[in-house]
């Protein structure tokens, strides 16, 4: 009688490599939360809703700017400058990494736009 007949079996090649694999995936994202976007308010409110989030983005914080209207673009650069860090702007939304509430809410009234606190 061979030793090896007696042994457990540690690698087995019966199931081929591709099942192997979609199950790693399946089972990789099993504990993620899936980020789900804001709730879509009225654009033609005229009210700019600026808003910090953490969900859905690895523990980091942005600060969200919706509702604005013409040059969202050079309207996020002014606001960049003014608190110092970066941002971008998608689908017609303004993120500005970090906690900038109070700061953006502030140079949104100097440029004579009407911006409330929403969320939390």
């Amino acid at each position: 009688m061979n030793p090896k007949d007696d042994a457990p079996l540690v690698y087995s090649t019966d199931k081929p490599y591709e099942e192997n694999r979609s199950q790693r995936s399946k089972t990789k994202s099993k504990g993620r939360k899936k980020h789900k976007p804001p709730a879509k308010a009225d654009p033609k409110d005229g009210i700019i809703r600026v808003r910090r989030e953490k969900s859905g983005r690895g523990g980091k914080t942005v600060t969200t700017i919706t509702g604005l209207t013409g040059d969202v673009k050079a309207i996020a650069k002014k606001l960049k400058q003014q608190c110092g860090g970066g941002g971008a702007v998608k689908n017609g939304q303004v993120e500005i990494q970090g906690d900038h509430v109070d700061v953006i809410i502030a140079a949104l009234e100097k440029l004579a736009l009407k911006a409330v606190r929403a969320g939390g």
